[in-house]
């Protein structure tokens, strides 16, 4: 299957160098347009991510059109090219991410770093009920992301600490930028409410949306395969605590599973996950998924 080869939403962007778009804005100024549209659907939010809970599923909320369109367009026009970004591609997932974002246009550092303005994130602890959230200034495991013609997330959990196994993960930021976006094309986000052998609850990753899901022991997901000759674009944060929302110390790795049908893949990660749980609790593993200033 092919995108429509009218749109041009699909493309691999300019040079990184690119001057910025007169439509774009510095982080005050879209830090500002986020809490208006956060603000404006706040009690909406609030019970939908709260709601989540009470039915025994994996938390989270959706807010569509967080930022005016031509700002969303622009954002997706300065993403950095797919041979610009450094690419995972194991059994456990295949994409491109970045997070060393001074080497691209200046709009893609304002737009990750709005999400850790001070306004932001005292309004999303507010609406989540979570107090004293910290935001992420070194980008572990955040930044900008990007998934072509069979990328793919298998089942998951995040890594329960940031880098430094300090601090707690408890909530990620998910904003889709790629118009256009069709659910049938894949690349969707899985949320697994009854773990990685049930059935996962879709989330389209339509243009302009933003997710923010809860991160935590139970809060398995993945992204599906992408069917298309196409590149869907996504900035992500991590928020932290410097206490655990269970209430008792614990750590695991990041920890992937094989989906249903893929139960050779499962043992395989299973094994992959004991090994490198065991790793990190003996030293702190480096990794390339930080933004080293």
């Amino acid at each position: 299957m092919n995108v429509d080869s009218r749109s041009t939403a699909f493309g691999e962007g300019n040079d990184p160098r690119r001057v910025i778009s007169t439509d774009a804005a510095g982080r005050e100024e879209l830090a500002a347009l986020m809490v208006r549209s956060l603000e404006n659907a706040r009690a909406d939010l609030s019970a939908s991510f709260q709601e989540a809970r009470r039915e025994g599923r994996v938390r989270c909320f959706i807010l569509d059109d967080l930022l005016p369109e031509n700002i969303a367009l622009a954002i997706h026009r300065s993403f950095p090219r797919t041979d610009a970004m450094l690419k995972r591609h194991t059994l456990r997932e295949s994409k491109y991410y970045a997070a060393q974002l001074d080497r691209y246009e200046p709009l893609i550092e304002e737009v990750v770093f709005a999400f850790q303005h001070p306004r932001v994130i005292e309004l999303l602890g507010d609406i989540c009920g979570i107090s004293n959230l910290l935001p992420d200034p070194n980008l572990y495991a955040g930044g900008v992301s990007a998934m072509i013609k069979e990328s793919f997330l298998n089942p998951h959990l995040d890594n329960s600490h940031d880098g430094a196994q300090k601090r707690y993960r408890v909530l990620n930021s998910l904003y889709y930028v790629t118009p256009g976006w069709r659910e049938e094309y894949g690349g969707n986000l899985e949320v697994w409410d009854k773990g990685p052998r049930g059935k996962p609850r879709t989330i389209h990753t339509r243009f302009n949306r933003l997710v923010l899901m809860e991160t935590n022991r139970t809060s398995w997901h993945s992204v599906s395969r992408v069917r298309v000759e196409g590149r869907r674009t996504c900035v992500s944060n991590y928020f932290f605590r410097e206490q655990s929302l269970e209430g008792y110390d614990y750590f695991h790795a990041t920890s992937f599973r094989g989906r249903p049908e893929q139960p050779g893949r499962d043992l395989l990660l299973r094994a992959d996950n004991a090994l490198r749980a065991a790793i990190l609790s003996v030293v702190n593993v480096p990794t390339r998924h930080v933004y080293k200033r």
